[in-house]
C-alpha cells in the first residue's frame, strides 16, 4: 500500500518525503485554501517535489468545464492526476478524460455502490472517505472492505484510496482491507513513526553508550 500525504503545504511535503516513504500527494480545494497563494504555483511545486502521483481537484461544477480544467491540470505535469467529484457530471467527465489518457481521481465517495460508478466510469483511483462516514453514524472501514471486495472481484483495474485517515490504525486498516494507497494528513503521517518504547530504547542505548565511552576515555594513558 502506497503513503501519500492530504496537504497542500510544501513545508510539511518536502519533511515526509526526505523519509523515503512518500507515495504521493492528494490536494482539494480546502486544504489550497490554507496556503493563501497562487494555486497553480502550489501544484507545480509540488509535483516537482514529489515523483509520485498528485491529485489536483478541480472546480468546475459541469462536465465540458471539468474536462477542459482538467486537461490543464494534467498538462502540469505527467504525475498529475485529475480530482473529480462523484457526481453525475463528474463521472462523465472521468470516462471523457480517461479516453484522452488521463487519469482521474473520484473523489467524496461514501459508498460502494458510488465505487462501482467510478470504477465503470474508467477511474484510475476512487477516494472512499473513512472519518467522514464515521461522523455520519456509519462504518467507514466496513465500506472500505467492501469496496476492496468486490474490485477484486470484478477485477477492476480502479485503485481503492483510503481518505479521510484520523489516525494511525485508521492506516494499518486500511492496509489489512486491501486499500492500494491512503492518504493522510500530516499529522497523522507523523504519528505512524512514533511509539514511546522506542523513545525509551534509543535513550537507553545512548546512555549505555556514553558510559561505555566514558569508561574508556578513563582508562586511556595521561
Amino acid at each position: 500500500m502506497r503513503l501519500f500525504l492530504d496537504t497542500a503545504s510544501i513545508d510539511e511535503i518536502r519533511t515526509v518525503n526526505a523519509w523515503g516513504v512518500l507515495g504521493g500527494v492528494t490536494t482539494n480545494p480546502s486544504l489550497l485554501a490554507r496556503e493563501h497563494a497562487d494555486p497553480d504555483a502550489v501544484w507545480k511545486e509540488i509535483l516537482t517535489e514529489v515523483h509520485g502521483d498528485v491529485s489536483l481537484e478541480v472546480t468546475a461544477l459541469q462536465a465540458d468545464e471539468m474536462v477542459e480544467q482538467g486537461r490543464r491540470l494534467a498538462s502540469m505535469g505527467p504525475n498529475a492526476v485529475v480530482k473529480v467529484p462523484m457526481t453525475p457530471d463528474g463521472l462523465g467527465a472521468a470516462s471523457r478524460l480517461r479516453s484522452e489518457s488521463i487519469r482521474t481521481n473520484v473523489t467524496l465517495v461514501f459508498s460502494p455502490a458510488q465505487a462501482i460508478l467510478a470504477a465503470e466510469a474508467g477511474a484510475y483511483c476512487v477516494s472512499p472517505f473513512l472519518g467522514r462516514i464515521d461522523d455520519a453514524g456509519a462504518g467507514g472501514m466496513d465500506v472500505l472492505r467492501t469496496i476492496c471486495d468486490l474490485y477484486a472481484v470484478q477485477g477492476y483495474d480502479t485503485k481503492v484510496l483510503a481518505a479521510s485517515l484520523r489516525h494511525p490504525m485508521h492506516v494499518v486498516e486500511s492496509a489489512l482491507a486491501g486499500a492500494d494507497i491512503a492518504t493522510m494528513p500530516f499529522d497523522v503521517f507523523t504519528k505512524l513513526v512514533k511509539h514511546p518504547m522506542t523513545d525509551l530504547g534509543l535513550d537507553r542505548f545512548l546512555a549505555d553508550w556514553q558510559v561505555l565511552r566514558t569508561e574508556l576515555e578513563g582508562e586511556a594513558p595521561a
